[in-house]
C-alpha cells in the first residue's frame, strides 16, 4: 500500500466515520494525568487525527490540541465539528512531516492511525516535534473476536474486504511497538469499550472501515445481505453490541 493510498481511501467515508467509528474511554485522559503528568496547561499534537474522535477526547478535558490530518475531507469535517473549542487547531501534515515546530508538543497522541504511518520516518519526526521529556501516546480501539456474533462478524469482514487482513492494525504487535520506541520502554494499559447498534447502526460501522465496499462498488449488496441475516441471528433486543479493548500503548522517544 503506497502512502498515497492510505492518506485518501477514507475521503468519501467521512459521513459514516463520524457518526459510527467508536469514540475512546475518558479515562485514558485519566491514566496520562495519573502516570505521565499530563497537566492541562501541556499542548498535544493528534497525528492522524481523521474527523477528530481523538482529537475530541482531549479537547473535552480542557487540552489544547493541533489536529493534524493529511486527508482534506476529513481535516475541514474535523473543523467543522470542533472549530468552537478554544484549544483546537487543525493543522495539514502526516506523521512522517507534520509541518510543526522543533520542541514545540509536549504529548503527541495517534488514534486508530499508527499503522499507517512509516514507523522509522515517524519516529524521527515526533522526536523532533516533542519536548524534552515529552511522550508518545498510540491508541486503537481493538475489535474483540471472543463472542460467536464477534467471531462471524469479524467472518463476515474477512469475506467482503478488499484488503482487512493486510491492513488490520492488529498486524501492529508489541515487537512493533517495541521496535518504535526503542531504546525506551513503552507501556500498555488497556481499557474496555463497547458500542450497540440497531441493524442501520451496524450497517454504518461496517461500511466506515476503508476496506469495505461502498454503494456504488460489487458485492456490496450481497455483504448487506450477509450482515442482515448475521444480525437477525444475534440481535437481541433488535441490538447488537461491540465490544473492545482499547489499547493505549505510552512511551517515551
Amino acid at each position: 500500500m503506497t502512502i498515497n493510498n492510505s492518506t485518501t481511501r477514507f475521503s468519501n467515508r467521512v459521513d459514516d466515520y463520524v457518526k459510527y467509528r467508536p469514540h475512546y474511554p475518558k479515562t485514558i485522559v485519566e491514566f496520562l494525568q495519573d502516570n505521565y503528568q499530563l497537566t492541562r496547561d501541556k499542548l498535544i499534537a493528534d497525528v492522524g487525527a481523521g474527523t477528530g474522535i481523538s482529537t475530541a477526547l482531549f479537547l473535552d478535558a480542557g487540552y489544547p490540541v493541533t489536529a493534524v490530518e493529511p486527508n482534506k475531507e476529513m481535516r475541514d469535517k474535523s473543523v467543522e465539528l470542533l472549530n468552537t473549542y478554544p484549544g483546537f487547531k487543525a493543522q495539514n501534515g502526516t506523521a512522517e512531516q507534520t509541518g510543526l515546530a522543533t520542541g514545540s508538543i509536549d504529548a503527541v497522541i495517534a488514534g486508530q492511525a499508527f499503522h499507517w504511518f512509516n514507523a522509522k520516518k515517524t519516529r524521527i519526526e515526533f522526536k523532533r516535534i516533542l519536548k524534552p521529556g515529552g511522550f508518545v501516546a498510540l491508541i486503537w480501539n481493538e475489535r474483540k473476536t471472543a463472542s460467536d456474533f464477534e467471531i462471524a462478524y469479524d467472518q463476515l469482514i474477512i469475506k467482503h474486504a478488499s484488503d482487512y487482513v493486510k491492513v488490520d492494525h492488529r498486524n501492529i504487535d508489541d515487537e512493533h511497538i517495541g521496535s518504535f520506541f526503542n531504546p525506551e520502554p513503552f507501556r500498555l494499559e488497556t481499557f474496555e469499550n463497547k458500542q450497540i447498534f440497531d441493524f442501520n447502526g451496524l450497517t454504518g460501522r461496517l461500511l466506515s472501515s476503508s476496506y469495505m465496499p461502498t454503494k456504488a462498488d460489487e458485492g456490496y449488496q450481497l455483504m448487506i445481505t450477509d450482515l442482515k441475516a448475521l444480525f437477525d441471528k444475534y440481535q437481541q433486543d433488535d441490538v447488537i453490541v461491540i465490544n473492545y479493548d482499547t489499547k493505549v500503548y505510552v512511551g517515551r522517544l
